[in-house]
């Protein structure tokens, strides 16, 4: 049936249909930018030759650690984004939280393009045969990036997902139960920093990984959730004009 477009409830129809089309669009892109968060994880193995005593005097190659490097600028960006892309829905619900989540991110971001920066000049070090006389300033640069990777991807995140989880929890935008895993996750992330920080545990060991599990859990099952399902279609959200406006099927 065709809405009369002078008929107050047929507009209220159209618009309800463009609010839910946008949003579609806005839970796809926030979807796919939370699975590109997951793309440096290579640079585990990638970055495995600058933590090698003689790299600084070897021949080795720096192509992996520059594509490490290239993944974590890519995931820096992509976290940024996922906050960017949510906050025109979250801060309907919470905007102070919404704004909150968007700092963070930048700020976790920020940490990661700055341990990129460490990285690389490692690799200018090694490029430029600095040689031997340069090993104190790279071992240096190696554990400046250890540490600020602890800040910003153990930290950092827990953060981030402790507020996404509580704004997603009240406004029931996807499954409370994936919201509660998300706020959960950041209890072990915070745990094993700390752990980290005093030394009881390494940041590469078995107890480290398993610390981030929930995290990672939580942000993979939510960007799948995301463009596969999309926002809850019984969400109430309130939209510029103070307006309730309830997506839900026909």
């Amino acid at each position: 049936m065709t809405a009369n477009k002078n008929n107050p409830t047929g507009k209220n129809v159209l618009r309800q249909r463009a609010a839910m089309s946008s949003l579609r669009k806005t839970s796809i892109l926030a979807g796919v930018l939370y699975l590109l968060t997951f793309v440096s994880i290579p640079t585990i193995a990638l970055y495995g030759s600058i933590h090698l005593p003689g790299y600084i005097t070897s021949t080795e190659s720096d192509n992996s650690v520059i594509i490490g490097g290239i993944l974590e600028i890519i995931v820096a960006l992509a976290g940024i984004g996922t906050a960017v892309v949510l906050y025109p829905v979250l801060r309907k619900q919470n905007e102070s939280a919404a704004l909150a989540l968007v700092a963070a991110r930048i700020l976790e971001s920020g940490t990661i393009f700055v341990g990129v920066a460490f990285v690389l000049s490692i690799v200018t070090l090694h490029q430029a045969g600095a040689g031997a006389d340069a090993l104190p300033t790279s071992n240096a640069l190696v554990a400046l990036y250890d540490r600020i990777f602890t800040l910003g991807q153990s930290f950092m995140p827990a953060i981030c997902d402790l507020l996404l989880g509580f704004m997603l929890f009240k406004t029931r935008l996807v499954p409370r139960g994936l919201a509660i895993i998300g706020m959960l996750g950041a209890l072990p992330l915070v745990a094993g920093y700390v752990a980290m920080l005093f030394g009881l545990i390494e940041r590469n060991s078995p107890m480290a990984g398993l610390s981030a599990v929930l995290v990672a859990l939580f942000e993979f099952s939510l960007g799948i959730w995301l463009i596969v399902k999309g926002f809850n279609s019984t969400t109430k959200t309130q939209n510029p004009r103070n307006e309730i406006i309830q997506f839900g099927r026909d």
